[in-house]
């Protein structure tokens, strides 16, 4: 567990009510700095789980909203998501404000994570749509899509952390800004070649197929799978695979993309030899939008929803591609008239991208208003 300096924390006894408690915490009081005490009043639950439960809070102090996940804590071990949300430095991701340990009355203890607070997430978006029985613009479809694949960009690219639970749930929306903002990283993981990792992960809506096969040598491109099945929500209106179990989902998949080949169970799982499948042709991927459908819209999807890990494309190319030209004109507003979020200001993520990729990401109106160290001469 991250050693009590790292974790400036006064440990707060706390009742297991959530709403209306106060919860005071010390900050500060390192290399001399003085040592500063932050109440946070529980307003509302945003959501429980088997890892605890995530709170609005304001502070007390400043008036400021923050979210705050509590979970049980084992004193026998780091916490992997404290650790690795501690690395992450990035606009389209959730940012750690800090943590503090809590006791309730029973001795147990709590690690307490304070997040940047984001109204909604893009579940609601989603569901506040289908009700009204509208599709979402494809603005906005843009918008969002974009975006988490900016932050995967930087979490693949940068860090080499996978989400693995990437899903509506766990990407929020503010609905003001129509900024951007993947959250949850209890299930994520920085992925090393060759180390096996648990196969059962990932809701099951967005779960690769390589997850379903049993693969424990996977990529960071089951987030990609993961991504691509949100793109196609978005533009549906609905979950593409909404498969009821393991075996379900495996057959709303194939329904789409046609029985896989034996080279592409290979590709998913060299170990998976159970091969006993109905053959089942593809469905053509414009067949399975209507017909209005963008082809650029169509083709990302194709791109993204592949068997074959290898051959899904990277966040990074994602970010490149033609559906997204529209946020990169010199102009591009929201529809009421107000500028898009930041979508241009790459940095760690471009180091290693090719200068035809560079070109495509960030176009020439972009490039002035920026650090020009960043491209090679000639890009």
């Amino acid at each position: 567990m991250a050693d009590d300096k790292e974790v400036s924390a006064s440990v707060v006894n706390t009742n297991n009510a959530v709403t209306g408690h106060i919860i005071s915490t010390t900050i500060g009081g390192k290399n001399g700095e003085a040592k500063q005490t932050i109440s946070y009043m529980a307003e509302r639950v945003l959501g429980t789980g088997s890892f605890g439960v995530v709170f609005q809070a304001k502070c007390l102090e400043t008036g400021e909203t923050v979210a705050i996940k509590k979970v049980l804590q084992d004193k026998r071990y780091k916490n992997r998501e404290l650790q690795l949300m501690r690395m992450m430095n990035h606009p389209n991701i959730v940012s750690l404000k800090h943590c503090f340990f809590s006791t309730t009355s029973k001795d147990e203890l709590f690690l307490n994570l304070v997040m940047d607070y984001v109204p909604e997430s893009m579940y609601h978006v989603l569901k506040r749509y289908s009700n009204q029985n509208q599709s979402m613009p494809l603005i906005y479809v843009k918008l969002y899509i974009y975006q988490i694949f900016r932050g995967l960009a930087y979490m693949h690219d940068v860090q080499g952390v996978c989400h693995r639970d990437l899903k509506p749930q766990n990407v929020l929306v503010d609905p003001v800004s129509h900024h951007v903002k993947i959250c949850d990283f209890g299930s994520a993981k920085m992925l090393v070649t060759s180390e096996a990792n648990i196969s059962y992960i990932c809701s099951r809506y967005y779960r690769a197929p390589e997850l379903i096969f049993g693969a424990t040598e996977y990529t960071t491109s089951i987030d990609i799978w993961s991504a691509g099945c949100v793109l196609a929500e978005l533009l549906l209106g609905q979950p593409l695979f909404p498969g009821e179990n393991a075996v379900g989902q495996l057959v709303e998949i194939i329904k789409v993309l046609g029985t896989p080949t034996r080279e592409e169970i290979r590709c998913m799982n060299p170990n998976y030899s159970d091969f006993r499948f109905p053959q089942i042709k593809a469905h053509p991927w414009h067949k399975v939008f209507h017909k209005h459908m963008p082809p650029e819209a169509i083709d990302l999807a194709s791109r993204l929803l592949q068997y074959s890990p290898s051959l899904r494309c990277t966040a990074l190319e994602a970010c490149a591609h033609p559906f997204f030209d529209e946020l990169r004109e010199p102009y591009a507003r929201l529809p009421n008239g107000r500028p898009l979020p930041l979508l241009l200001n790459f940095k760690e993520e471009l180091l290693g991208a090719s200068p035809e990729l560079i070109s495509r990401l960030i176009p020439e109106h972009a490039r002035r208003q920026m650090d020009l160290n960043l491209f090679p001469p000639g890009t």
